[in-house]
């Protein structure tokens, strides 16, 4: 045995790093099989001469190496002949920590809370409600700001402009209003034109507009609207729904999608209102997307780990590089990616910009899939379903991770944290759940609300989750 561990030891591999888009760097190495991560990150980081030692995670053929070389290769087909190509990837620079325990319950709203939402910056949160208003709470003594009143219908949707400046909201009656997260004052006209309710809102990408004057609604009428709200106007109307639209997502190309419950998705420019492709395929309701660039699109110009610093001293043409910079790092591997999920059980991988086929048809859920979402690091997809489960996917592919299962009702919502090691789920159960993406398990279980938890959001930061529901109180979870 002694003689046998010796020869394991002095065993040598060639081997080559490769970053995630498949470019090789650097020469052939020869390693020995006991190198270990530590090592591999000291080499990997000389290699590519970053003067910051950057962490990474490495893998051998889709397997991660969590202790050393050997131990992530199939002994069987092992052969020192060959050159064995171990991917890099750059971890998040910060580590969220999960959070265990519920630090403040805040009533005030009326009614359920239907949305909640932390601004791009993570300095303020807003809340819409059922009882026509919107709220505004003080993330640090977890107190009642503003109340927003001007609705006069359920608050269904609620947006913040990448920027932090303005939150625009949604209500049955087909209004939406814009508010200064401040004053609590509503700036502007009351942006009227759908004739029936609003279903989802969503705002121009910084890197594209660093005025943050654009954002685009869907409704139950079937069209998606393009507002000015600075003027206070419709800029153009997108038809070609024959049914309620469910979602609406502003890409980062210049595009906007759409969902609807007449099955289809379709792709818009969003300069001329041309409608480039429908995307078919799913037998029922589409109910929701998400895009790839969500989280980046989401934080604007705001860097989460530099804790928003340089936002400060920088200026805005600054900013918009720095955003679009940041776009491009996400897109240059695989474009901007969109997923779909259907009363159909389905979910759909497109790549919208240029294919009208789907990517993949992803299956597996019993019941229809309400919610989907890109990792911010674009690596995993998680779908959250009325069949009281969670599926994780691989984000580039498609293929199933896992399911999490642990909810007894429906799963209404999920999102993740910043460094997309955790995810936090909201159910009918009453419940929130905190889960560990990297073992795939319940990290630990988040009771607290007396109803039905419809809405969860976790902050840019990572620093805090706030959940809201049918028992008319928002609860802030914290470490």
């Amino acid at each position: 045995m002694g003689e046998e561990m010796e020869v394991e030891d002095t065993k040598r591999l060639l081997c080559r790093f490769v970053s995630e888009n498949g470019d090789k760097v650097g020469d052939m190495l020869d390693l020995p099989v006991d190198c270990n991560v530590e090592q591999l990150g000291l080499i990997c980081n000389a290699i590519l001469q970053n003067e910051e030692k950057t962490p990474y995670l490495f893998f051998v053929n889709e397997k991660e190496i969590t202790a050393t070389l050997i131990k992530a290769l199939d002994p069987t087909k092992l052969n020192t002949e060959d050159v064995i190509d171990i991917v890099y990837e750059e971890q998040a620079v910060f580590k969220v920590r999960p959070v265990t325990r519920c630090t403040s319950s805040m009533p005030g709203h009326a009614e359920a809370v239907i949305s909640v939402s932390f601004s791009p910056d993570g300095k303020h949160l807003a809340s819409g409600s059922g009882d026509k208003t919107v709220r505004f709470w003080d993330v640090h003594t977890q107190t009642p700001h503003f109340t927003c009143q001007g609705h006069n219908h359920w608050v269904l949707c609620i947006a913040w402009a990448p920027d932090s400046s303005k939150l625009a909201s949604g209500c049955k009656n087909g209004k939406i209003m814009i508010w200064d997260p401040q004053t609590g004052k509503q700036l502007g006209k009351v942006l009227s034109g759908h004739k029936q309710w609003i279903t989802a809102l969503s705002w121009e990408p910084y890197h594209q507009n660093s005025d943050c004057r654009y954002l685009a609604s869907s409704s139950k009428d079937g069209d998606i609207r393009i507002w000015d709200v600075i003027l206070g106007s419709t800029v153009r109307v997108l038809s070609g729904h024959s049914a309620c639209v469910t979602v609406v997502r502003w890409g980062g190309s210049n595009l906007i999608y759409s969902a609807s419950q007449d099955r289809s998705i379709k792709v818009w420019r969003s300069n001329d209102g041309v409608m480039c492709r429908t995307l078919l395929g799913h037998g029922h309701w589409v109910n929701t997307l998400a895009l790839n660039t969500d989280y980046i699109n989401r934080i604007g110009p705001f860097d989460p780990v530099k804790n928003n610093q340089q936002v400060r001293t920088m200026k805005k043409a600054q900013l918009k590089e720095f955003a679009l910079k940041r776009y491009n790092d996400v897109v240059q591997s695989n474009g901007e990616r969109l997923v779909s999920g259907s009363d159909d059980f389905t979910l759909f991988l497109w790549d919208p910009e240029n294919e009208k086929k789907p990517l993949a048809r992803l299956t597996g859920h019993q019941q229809l899939v309400n919610d989907v979402k890109f990792s911010p690091d674009g690596r995993v997809l998680a779908s959250a379903s009325f069949d009281k489960s969670i599926r994780l996917w691989e984000a580039k592919t498609g293929k199933f991770i896992c399911t999490l299962r642990g909810h007894v009702q429906a799963v209404y919502m999920v999102a993740f944290s910043a460094d997309s090691r955790l995810m936090v789920s909201g159910s009918a159960d009453s419940t929130l759940k905190l889960w560990n993406i990297k073992n795939k398990k319940l990290e630990i279980d988040l009771p607290g609300h007396a109803d039905e938890v419809f809405a969860v959001d976790w902050s840019t930061d990572g620093a805090r989750v706030v959940s809201g529901g049918k028992d008319k109180v928002l609860r802030l979870w914290q470490n």
